[in-house]
């Protein structure tokens, strides 16, 4: 689910929000990157059961997308990740970075 800023200003969305994500954690999903959630699913009962379960606890300014993709397309999943900076302390308050 996307946590737009303009879906959660009000304490209410924001709680809204929350709830729906403690949801999807409750329910087996779990965060891949900030807003994206996976779930394994065996066979399309399943899958119905997750579309049920999303569809009818969508928060009211909220917007979800859901796609299905087979055991081979997850594991072909190319994952880039960015290098963290190295830092090294050169003095009491001063930082190295490279």
């Amino acid at each position: 689910m996307e946590e737009n800023p303009e879906h959660t200003k009000t304490k209410k969305d924001k709680k809204n929000y929350m709830d729906f994500r403690k949801l999807l954690i409750n329910s087996g999903f779990f965060m891949i990157q900030y807003s994206v959630y996976v779930r394994i699913c065996k066979g399309q009962d399943s899958i119905k059961t997750y579309e049920r379960i999303i569809g009818s606890n969508i928060p009211p300014r909220g917007s979800v997308r859901m796609l299905t993709v087979t055991n081979n397309q997850y594991e072909r999943m190319i994952i880039f990740l960015g290098q963290k900076k190295n830092e090294e302390k050169i003095g009491e308050n001063q930082l190295l970075l490279f």
